[in-house]
């Protein structure tokens, strides 16, 4: 008999987790935070604030909870960097300017910025940075001479080494990577895949070993190729692209790997969304939302990208989300808190 009275509750309590399950976003609310007359490509959550680098030499934090903007700029003798990639650990902030000479600064013991790396050289160009933890992280950059630019700390980012050419994959003839959103790097674990133009390329032991997996994404013009990546868990991905000179271009732009990027499949061919320059998974979504943004608006998905809807037309060049209602985006002259619902 007690059995026949508990299957009736279970039944409505499932019936409960049910009803209440999270919606699929139909709009976005955009609220603009910080407005400069910058290009703001590289952003990151650092606990209650929002940190950011930009061209111009200009850095600085937002205070998600009050507002309040911080900001400060960078030079190097004569030079003002273009920064396009910034990282942290628990303790210290990062940027990585583009071009050469490569300037790579952390947290200074003095309130300052503190400069650990430096690279000058024909064909220097860093596109994104991120940590695996506290003391380990990388940055990659455009090939030099047929070789990719990675550089890697152990040390919480004190001092920075080239990785040899021999651990790496060959590279392709032309084969980069795009500086557009700080988010051709992504890692779990010990694991990181990095999205250059043409391809894929994994290690699953942070750094030390490297392969290369093709994709389906066009890249026959040099402005074609994949400008972004992300991972839900360690199997599946979403990477996105197209060309940034023919922004309306929706054929083989964005793929997905559902085997930790060893093989990858073609999704919403020939339908929109055009050109992206990030895409990130939704949190608490299993992997079913993501959302891709580029200065050809924002766009949407709730079925691991088969079909998409564009949510606002609003031009941002990289999002990061704070949960699974919440982003942060940055783009050219603004960084806005977008609210989806």
């Amino acid at each position: 008999m007690r059995n026949f009275i508990l299957l009736p509750i279970i039944l409505l309590i499932s019936s409960c987790v049910e009803t209440t399950k999270k919606p699929p976003f139909n709009t976005v609310e955009i609220e603009s935070i910080y407005e400069d007359s910058l290009s703001v490509r590289a952003i990151e959550l650092m606990g209650n604030s929002l940190a950011f680098a930009a061209n111009r030499g200009t850095f600085g934090t937002i205070a998600l909870e009050t507002g309040k903007v911080m900001t400060n700029t960078q030079r190097y003798d004569s030079i003002v960097p273009a920064f396009r990639a910034v990282g942290h650990t628990s303790t210290d902030f990062f940027m990585l300017s583009i071009g050469s000479p490569a300037l790579l600064y952390k947290t200074g013991d003095e309130g300052r910025m503190q400069l650990v790396y430096k690279e000058e050289g024909e064909g220097v160009f860093y596109d994104a940075m991120t940590f695996w933890n506290d003391k380990e992280g990388i940055a990659v950059g455009d090939t030099v001479n047929g070789c990719f630019s990675i550089i890697v700390t152990r040390d919480g980012g004190k001092t920075w080494n080239k990785l040899s050419c021999n651990i790496l994959p060959e590279a392709i003839d032309g084969e980069g990577a795009f500086a557009a959103s700080d988010t051709n790097i992504k890692t779990i674990g010990t694991k990181t895949w990095v999205a250059t133009t043409k391809r894929i390329l994994f290690s699953p032991d942070k750094g030390k070993t490297w392969q290369a997996f093709e994709t389906p994404i066009l890249h026959v013009e040099e402005a074609q190729g994949i400008y972004s990546i992300d991972f839900y868990d360690e199997n599946l991905g979403v990477a996105i692209g197209g060309d940034y000179t023919n922004p309306d271009a929706n054929r083989a732009n964005k793929a997905i790997t559902t085997d930790g990027g060893k093989t990858w499949q073609l999704i919403a061919d020939g339908q929109n969304p055009q050109y992206k320059s990030c895409v990130q998974f939704v949190p608490n979504s299993e992997g079913k939302e993501m959302v891709a943004i580029g200065f050809t608006g924002i766009a949407y998905s709730s079925d691991r990208g088969m079909t998409w809807k564009q949510l606002s037309d609003a031009s941002f060049y990289t999002v990061r989300f704070l949960n699974d209602s919440i982003a942060y985006a940055a783009g050219r002259n603004s960084i806005a808190k977008l609210m989806f619902e």
